[in-house]
């Protein structure tokens, strides 16, 4: 059934509103995946210090006794950390991290599985499906403080040091550019530091462990101790950084699309208000014709 020429005008504002909506939440996205680049930026120094000095440290502390770094045999008690976000209308960053999770979660063992998930979309996904969901966090902001981010780091790795999980993994989705993102699972803890490997298979080669020799003060392995924590939490944040910034990147891809096609519809309808216009135009005229013929024929 066609539709009338004031329901199409109805139709035509009805869209323009959305467009301009979903032009604003386009605009808003690319705001915050900016901030979030730059924080990126910003903090990439420290990172990578941060991991020389582990780099560097790693090799004189072959067989420290560290609770992030002692490996517990099997996989009884895993726990799983998934990262999602708080909202939607950004395509299927929430459904595909979800979907990839759940799959390595059900692998693991299903509903007994730990988790601990961060993001309002994957709290609600599992709770709602019976999964054993300890604890729950919401995403991170851009300008939230580090706080934040130490509680979710010492979440996690309290799963690991208080001997609840034998392993510990994180579901997160990496960042590869605004259009693409890839979602991951990796493993999380326990933690072999860089450098402890490459000093075993040099000293295996006939090589000599490390091509620099230091004298620490405090010791290599109080050391150590001491940057491990501070090099866990740059990697949650890490993890959290590079969530926030795919699901601001989807978004802005979905809003984008949305106006595009938002746009489209508003062509179309726009061509169907005309063509209505113009019918209503025609049989208007035709009236007035037929009206003066009947009038010339009485005369």
């Amino acid at each position: 059934m066609a539709l009338s020429l004031r329901a199409v005008r109805r139709k035509i504002r009805t869209v323009k509103n959305i467009q301009k909506i979903t032009s604003a939440m386009k605009m808003v996205a690319a705001a915050r995946l900016r901030r979030v680049q730059e924080r990126v930026t910003a903090g990439k120094p420290y990172a990578l210090k941060m991991k020389q000095l582990v780099e560097e440290v790693g090799p004189f502390t072959v067989g420290i006794d560290h609770p992030l770094l002692t490996p517990r045999p099997g996989r009884k008690n895993p726990c799983v950390v998934v990262i999602s976000g708080d909202k939607g209308l950004c395509g299927s960053f929430n459904n595909n991290i979800i979907r990839k999770a759940q799959t390595f979660i059900d692998e693991l063992g299903g509903t007994s599985v730990q988790l601990i998930t961060i993001g309002k979309k994957g709290t609600l996904y599992f709770r709602k499906r019976g999964y054993n969901v300890l604890q729950s966090f919401s995403q991170i902001g851009v300008n939230s403080p580090f706080s934040e981010v130490q509680t979710i780091a010492d979440a996690m790795t309290g799963m690991y040091t208080s001997g609840k999980a034998d392993e510990v993994h994180v579901a997160y989705t990496e960042f590869i550019t605004t259009m693409r993102q890839r979602p991951h699972v990796g493993k999380f803890l326990p933690i072999e530091p860089p450098g402890q490997t490459a000093k075993v298979e040099a000293s295996s080669a006939g090589r000599p462990a490390a091509d620099k020799e230091y004298i620490f003060e405090p010791a290599a392995a109080e050391l150590l101790k001491a940057l491990l924590p501070k090099f866990v939490r740059n990697q949650v944040y890490k993890f959290l950084l590079e969530s926030m910034a795919s699901e601001q990147g989807a978004r802005m891809t979905a809003m984008s699309n949305a106006t595009d096609s938002a746009g489209d519809v508003i062509s179309d309808l726009t061509t169907a208000a005309n063509k209505a216009r113009q019918a209503t135009i025609t049989k208007e005229l035709l009236e007035v014709v037929n009206g003066a013929e009947a009038l010339a024929a009485q005369g």
